[in-house]
């Protein structure tokens, strides 16, 4: 099926194309909103800018599909290859990206509030100041993914593989994680530098994690593993440590003032 196809059948009120063969087809500011492209191949599809508001794209191939700026908001992406797409400023509010590969996808400045990425992989993908308001993470492979600039207000990262990614950049920007669910994710390694970890739930892995002058005032650490962490000037007062791993953590100059049942390992 060719684009001028696709538009023509639209325009006479046609929404299904399933399985619909649009290799590299240019559909760049159309209107497919409501369309039925599940199981459709679209890898290296122009479609920045379009119009895909509500539509099925579950089980679709967007492997290097040009969707910056594209209105995806509400629509099905569960099980769909975006590996390699630029979705740069596309609107994928409550989006459904339920085991999408997104791996090395370009996100900045994406809107994912709202959006399901349970299971998704988002390996080395770039969030760098993509909107991450409510969306759900359960699950999620962010390892290696750049997610400096980014909004977090109550995402949920719930046993989410975040090993290697990026919050901090050369400045050590302040980021605002607080409140935000990270029990049973993978922090290893994690630059958390000054980070604002206010009231967040960290019963994770943050083995070699650096947390050097990080705000975790009234966090949840309970049970974390913080083996050979930097937590050198943090503030931990009222942060619940409870069972945490401590073995070879730096707490040089951290404040730890009411906090619940700390011991030295």
């Amino acid at each position: 099926m060719t684009a001028i196809e696709l538009l023509q059948a639209y325009k006479l009120g046609k929404r299904d194309f399933t399985h619909a063969n649009l290799h590299g087809a240019n559909l760049s500011g159309t209107d497919l909103s409501g369309a039925d492209l599940s199981g459709a191949d679209l890898s290296n599809a122009k479609l920045n800018s379009v119009n895909l508001s509500d539509a099925n794209l579950s089980n679709a191939n967007l492997n290097r599909v040009d969707l910056s700026n594209a209105n995806l908001s509400n629509a099905n992406l569960s099980n769909a290859n975006l590996s390699n797409a630029n979705l740069s400023n596309a609107n994928l509010s409550n989006a459904n990206l339920n085991n999408a590969d997104l791996n090395k996808a370009n996100l900045n400045k994406a809107n994912l509030s709202n959006a399901y990425l349970g299971y998704a992989n988002l390996s080395n993908a770039n969030l760098n100041s993509a909107n991450l308001t409510n969306a759900n993470l359960t699950s999620a492979n962010l390892s290696g993914a750049n997610l400096i600039g980014a909004i977090f207000n109550n995402a949920f990262f719930y046993k989410a593989n975040l090993s290697d990614a990026i919050f901090i950049d050369a400045n050590n920007s302040i980021i605002d994680l607080s409140g935000v669910n990270f029990n049973e994710a993978n922090l290893v390694k994690a630059n958390l530098v000054g980070a604002n970890l206010i009231g967040a739930y960290l019963s994770a892995n943050l083995t070699r994690a650096n947390l050097t002058n990080a705000n975790l005032t009234f966090a949840s650490l309970y049970r974390a593993n913080l083996t050979y962490a930097n937590l050198s000037g943090a503030n931990l007062s009222g942060a619940n440590l409870t069972e945490a791993n401590l073995s070879g953590t730096n707490l040089t100059g951290a404040d730890l003032k009411g906090t619940l049942r700390f011991k030295f390992p």
